[in-house]
């Protein structure tokens, strides 16, 4: 009788070491940048940004994450506070995509194999990094007091390598599906997205020379930009043999 019982323990607990739950969906909201262009704030949406959502349950309490989200920075000296800025009036625009991996951990138990409603916060860290194109500022046009142009070297492209930090709550919403909200932060290792570090300096320009590159803002200082929005996404995979003795 006792070899039977640890026959039937046997086949209960290994499915339960390696049960997988996946989660796949979308993520939607907005995005906005904190460089040396523009606004400061840390929140405060000015571009839609959008992309997929793969996640593996490992326990209730974490689970490994990997997203791709597209969205454009975008960020104008018109908008800020600071005279500084106001009076250089410069603006730019920059398309990214964003691979992003790393683990996500919840305060409370989040158990997809329950019946009853599951909710928690949660904190998301990985590491990202964002493809983006390189563009100058014409610091000489700026100069003349006409239109600040940045046109992009061609094919010239840069990955913007970072830290994300999301702080988000989840609820499961009924038939295998989960709702979330969230507010992440990315800290990048580039001072490029906007446009304040090109990488090709040369000496400010006289009339008649070419533009110059020469980089601007805090050199100490590197570029932000932040994600908030929400997710919605399906679970599936196999689920564990509970045994009650």
């Amino acid at each position: 009788m006792r070899s039977i019982i640890l026959i039937i323990f046997s086949i209960c607990f290994i499915p339960n070491i390696h049960a997988q739950i996946y989660e796949v969906g979308a993520f939607l909201g907005g995005s906005n940048f904190i460089g040396d262009v523009g606004r400061t704030n840390y929140i405060a949406p000015n571009s839609t940004a959008g992309g997929l959502l793969f996640k593996w349950n490992r326990s209730p309490r974490h689970s490994y994450r990997a997203s791709v989200i597209l969205s454009q920075l975008k960020a104008n000296d018109k908008d800020t506070n600071d005279a500084r800025r106001q009076s250089r009036n410069f603006s730019f625009e920059n398309t990214i995509v964003e691979i992003s991996a790393g683990m996500e951990f919840t305060f409370l138990d989040f158990d997809l194999h329950s019946m009853d409603p599951q909710f928690t916060p949660y904190l998301y860290t990985g590491i990202s990094t964002a493809r983006h194109k390189i563009y100058y500022f014409n610091q000489q046009a700026n100069i003349r007091n006409t239109t600040t142009t940045y046109p992009s070297f061609d094919n010239n492209y840069n990955w913007a390598f970072g830290i994300p930090m999301a702080l988000g709550f989840k609820a499961t919403v009924g038939g295998g599906f989960i709702l979330a909200a969230e507010i992440g932060v990315r800290y990048t290792f580039s001072d490029k997205i906007d446009s304040s570090d090109p990488g090709i300096f040369t000496p400010n320009p006289i009339p008649g020379d070419p533009p110059s590159l020469v980089p601007f803002g805090n050199k100490n200082s590197n570029d932000w930009y932040v994600f908030s929005g929400i997710t919605l996404t399906y679970t599936f995979g196999q689920k564990p043999c509970y045994c009650y003795y």
